[in-house]
């Protein structure tokens, strides 16, 4: 974090730091192989540095200014106030707009602590001891941790939350008791990880041994189960950081009881609460509630070997993936319960598309592929990463997407969004989440198992990758995502035979997304090409990527080169919204045309079939950027759009008629 964000501690953070009291008793960590029960595993982030010109201002962005911004945010709405009111440090009743408002700080911290990963900071690391010493403040005796239950649990902080009896657990549809209890465990358990201290991981152990006492089977416990999942993904990682087993059998529990009328009332499709997870075969309801509650379903099958898990969770993919996604990998197209629509229902202006819910399908198909290996996990990973997700984040830092639509006409506006950024939001969940999910994006680069190493994603960084049988360091130069060239220098620490499989990018296979939801409007004949110390190599091609098992020496340097060129591509026929029309690719990248670049025809831009473009690096637009462009029409990475003032813009252009 930059000076100023360190020095820029309020007085609530100062009294904070007189009640630091960090103990550094580490666990006997259960992070085997049993219980994280997954094939590959993810190349820790400690291990990848970045120097990539696109993803590293992006971090940086994060760590310097959107982290800073969020505490002052949080200070200003009352955030850390909760917590010492619940405590009895201050007098007051609850502030803020949201019974899940606790969760905000909770993000900032794991987020901060995904910095403390890559590059410790003694600074940053006594901040967050700071925070962590205001929650724990608010903790009740017993463990219980929701702010405003504590300060009043008769005054919910929204009207749409009921409280019939004004005590713990009344109304869990809507209370996010147990929400808040997965962020906290969340957010723990990477702390944990980036500093072995224990002061926050006590408070989530302590709070989740009262979960363990007071929900599951038994006369003496209570039968529910979660209105807005993410404990379960929590309780999962206490289990792996602790190897009590009593954490996973309440995960499994809250899932296995979902869609259980004898267990609960059932709150319905909106919750994913219709009927049991495992008979459930279409993505419905919610969509940040249902992509975190796939992610646990998917832990619980490979933890568990759970075949009905998986056949579920398999079955809700392809659902999604086919009939309910769009082109930038965005997800939830109702603004009506922030909700998918029936299949093919993806409408543009509407579309709902929340950050949430694009960082939440990342970490379920980040999981699919661990578990699986298999590269389509990953096209949707990289293509909702460069397009429908970062879009949530402002070139500054300090704005925000809620929802992020595919087309604006300047005027129409929405719940927590319009056709511009803001500065914060009543409900704030977008901005704390890009906080706690942008610095872990380098985890996301490299996988291993075994002696193979997977290069799933391209970014300039430098990677120490420990193999089964020795360590590797990996350089990867590019420009990706504005070129597909990309090179890879190789130093084993000794001469050896393992293998490295290298990801054909799902737009270089000429595959918009896995099923058939998207195509390209024509086949690029454009051949891919691997090099091997300078010489054609004829890599094995496999499951999207090419396969190179051999006897490695320090020095080896392979180069690929994935041509780019613009792609038309049109949406399956059933999608009634684009029927008539394209959008505009290049490489990973899906383009918008804005009002501001195009004025005097915006209304009236038409493609036609066969019509060429110019691609230009333009380094003083936006951050600097390719453009597409010709002589009616001038696009520029959808990501990038409304960093320039209101304005009009579309992703899917009208075809001219013939």
């Amino acid at each position: 974090m930059s000076k100023m964000s360190i020095k820029n501690t309020t007085w609530v953070i100062a009294l904070a730091l007189l009640l630091v009291n960090c103990k550094n008793e580490a666990l006997v960590s259960a992070d085997t192989e049993e219980a994280k029960g997954y094939e590959i595993e993810p190349v820790n982030i400690q291990n990848v540095k970045i120097k990539d010109e696109f993803w590293l201002p992006i971090i940086e962005r994060v760590q310097n200014k959107t982290i800073e911004y969020a505490i002052e945010k949080c200070e200003q709405e009352g955030r850390f106030d909760n917590f010492l009111i619940a405590g009895g440090e201050l007098d007051g009743e609850v502030k803020g707009a949201m019974p899940f408002d606790d969760t905000d700080v909770y993000k900032i911290i794991e987020g901060a602590s995904n910095s403390l990963i890559s590059a410790p900071n003694h600074k940053l690391e006594s901040l967050v001891d700071s925070l962590v010493s205001i929650i724990k403040v608010g903790q009740e005796e017993d463990g219980y941790l929701t702010t405003w239950r504590t300060i009043n649990p008769a005054k919910p902080p929204a009207p749409w939350v009921e409280v019939k009896e004004a005590k713990r657990w009344d109304g869990l549809f809507m209370s996010h008791e147990l929400y808040n209890a997965g962020h906290l465990y969340e957010a723990a358990a990477v702390h944990y990880k980036a500093t072995g201290k224990r002061n926050f991981l006590d408070i989530a152990l302590k709070n989740a041994d009262l979960m363990v006492e007071t929900f599951g089977d038994g006369e003496a416990k209570i039968d529910a189960v979660p209105g807005h999942q993410i404990i379960e993904t929590g309780l999962i990682k206490l289990y792996q950081i602790t190897g009590e087993e009593k954490y996973l059998k309440l995960s499994k529990y809250f899932l296995d009881n979902r869609g259980n009328p004898e267990n609960h009332e059932l709150f319905g499709p909106y919750s994913q609460d219709h009927v049991p997870v495992v008979d459930q075969d279409e993505v419905v309801g919610h969509a940040v509630r249902a992509v975190y509650m796939y992610a646990a379903m998917t832990d619980i099958a490979a933890i568990k070997k759970d075949t009905a898990y998986l056949d579920a969770v398999n079955a809700l993919w392809e659902n999604m993936v086919n009939k309910k996604m769009y082109v930038t990998g965005g997800i939830g197209a109702k603004h009506d319960g922030e909700a998918f629509g029936e299949n093919y229902e993806l409408p543009n202006l509407t579309a709902y598309n929340e950050t949430c819910a694009a960082i939440g399908d990342v970490y379920w198909n980040h999981r699919l592929h661990n578990l699986t290996g298999d590269v389509k996990y990953f096209d949707v990973i990289e293509r909702t990463l460069y397009n429908g997700l970062i879009s949530g984040l402002s070139l500054d830092g300090e704005k925000f997407f809620y929802p992020n639509a595919l087309e604006s006409d300047g005027v129409y506006k929405f719940n927590q969004g319009a056709c511009t950024r803001k500065d914060w939001f009543d409900c704030s969940c977008c901005p704390t989440n890009v906080i706690r999910f942008i610095p872990a994006i380098p985890g996301l680069i490299y996988s291993k198992t075994g002696n193979t190493l997977y290069a799933n994603l391209y970014a300039s960084n430098e990677a120490r990758v420990e193999l089964k049988e020795q360590d590797v360091l990996v350089t990867q130069d590019t420009s990706y995502p504005w070129d597909g060239k990309v090179k890879f220098t190789v130093d084993p620490e000794e001469t050896g035979e393992f293998t490295i499989k290298f990801r054909i990018p799902g737009w270089s296979r000429n595959i918009v997304l896995p099923g058939d939801l998207y195509q390209y409007a024509s086949k690029d004949e454009a051949s891919n090409k691997i090099t091997l110390n300078g010489e054609e190599f004829n890599a094995v091609t496999d499951n999207g990527y090419y396969t190179m098992t051999r006897t490695w020496k320090s020095g080896d340097v392979v180069e690929l080169e994935f041509p780019m060129s613009v792609r038309r591509v049109i949406a399956h026929p059933l999608v009634e919204e684009d029927k008539g029309k394209m959008s505009l690719e290049y490489g990973p990248i899906v383009y918008a045309v804005e009002e501001i670049d195009n004025k005097n025809a915006f209304d009236n831009i038409q493609l036609t079939a066969n019509e060429e473009f110019n691609v230009a690096m333009q380094p003083e637009l936006l951050g600097g950027v390719n453009t597409i462009s010709n002589e009616k029409l001038t696009a520029i990475p959808y990501y990038t759009w409304s960093n320039r003032g209101i304005g009009k813009m579309k992703v899917w252009l009208p075809v001219e008629e013939n």
